[in-house]
């Protein structure tokens, strides 16, 4: 698991930092709780709502701004591969619409990418409900310092 940063991103954003390691090792083990198996390439790329849209449009052709865009890469089920795209300013956006954190906010945008690796969608009410319900679940799992 990888995680990079896509500039220019907007000042505000220039010196994010988190705990790597910690929030590897609890998307590893929201992989390992639905019995997948987690692989070093799977690249979270955070990165402008410009880079995100650009990427909207050219690979799903979708002329809207996003939070996240997530393309699953793995050739077995098992295995999760993929890259997951993350626009800081919506996650901001975000996070004062649904009156949370930032990072509150962003760990449950990065579960939520790791779930669509996984297999989970969200196009439905039904598919919506159950991923919210995933995401809560493994946001309440995260490990407080």
């Amino acid at each position: 698991m990888q995680f990079h940063i896509e500039p220019p991103l907007p000042p505000e954003f220039a010196n994010i930092s988190f705990d790597e390691n910690q929030l590897k090792e609890w998307l590893n083990n929201v992989i390992s709780a639905e019995e997948r198996v987690p692989t070093e390439a799977i690249n979270f790329v955070f990165c402008s709502d410009e880079y995100l849209h650009k990427v909207n449009i050219a690979y799903l052709e979708h002329d809207t701004l996003t939070d996240i865009i997530t393309f699953d890469n793995s050739d077995n089920p098992q295995e999760i591969e993929g890259d997951i795209f993350i626009s800081l300013e919506r996650i901001k956006e975000n996070a004062q619409t649904f009156e949370v954190s930032f990072e509150e906010e962003l760990k449950r945008v990065l579960v939520h990418g790791i779930l669509h690796l996984i297999g989970y969608n969200d196009k439905t009410e039904t598919e919506q409900f159950t991923m919210s319900l995933k995401e809560n679940l493994y946001l309440e799992k995260f490990p407080v310092n």
